[in-house]
């Protein structure tokens, strides 16, 4: 178990779809060192999430987890989940503005449009198969992850450069607004 070193925009391997992890290796001590190190880089960067090949590991594996998070105080929590090879479909055209950063992309935010309705299916940790739906403001979480995945970055997704901003001056300007945002779409989907 690691803190690792966080890759920034730029890197190659940011920038290439990672490769599938074989089912039968997941068990496997690398794979399990490989989530263990997720999880406490993602801790220990107060991330809600973290893709594998934003710490250099090119295979398709996230983590996330969205607690009493001190960067992202209007989150809905999310239970602590690890998905191997993920997949996501989504169940509606509907959706909605998110504002995103993201630890690989320090410093910066921007909004992107996520969908509020998906399906996500993969493999636990333990190589069970898992399927589920995310319906509201934690859907966009799991699509940012998946992104990551496939060599996208959030400011790849940003329809209207306008909305680029640094931490502070969204801290002090937009988060107030956007946690209200946030809180109504929360009422609205539960999550």
């Amino acid at each position: 178990m690691a803190v690792r070193e966080i890759l920034q925009i730029g890197h190659p391997v940011l920038a290439s779809r990672a490769e599938e992890v074989a089912p039968d290796a997941i068990a496997s001590p690398e794979v399990q060192g490989w989530v263990d190190d997720l999880i406490d880089t993602m801790r220990h960067a107060h991330g809600a999430g973290i893709a594998a090949n934003q710490v250099g590991i090119p295979y398709r594996l996230f983590t996330v987890e969205v607690g009493d998070n001190p960067r992202y105080p209007y989150k809905p929590r999310i239970p602590l989940t690890v998905l191997i090879n993920p997949e996501i479909r989504f169940l509606s055209d509907r959706t909605y503005d998110g504002n995103e950063g993201c630890l690989s992309v320090p410093n910066l935010r921007g909004t992107v449009a996520r969908h509020l309705e998906i399906g996500v299916s993969g493999y636990n940790r333990e190589g069970e198969p898992v399927s589920f739906e995310v319906r509201g403001y934690s859907a966009g979480t799991w699509q940012h992850e998946l992104d990551h995945l496939d060599g996208i970055l959030f400011p790849h997704r940003v329809t209207d450069p306008r909305t680029f901003c640094s931490w502070s001056v969204f801290v002090e300007y937009h988060q107030p607004a956007f946690a209200e945002y946030v809180r109504g779409l929360v009422a609205e989907w539960g999550a």
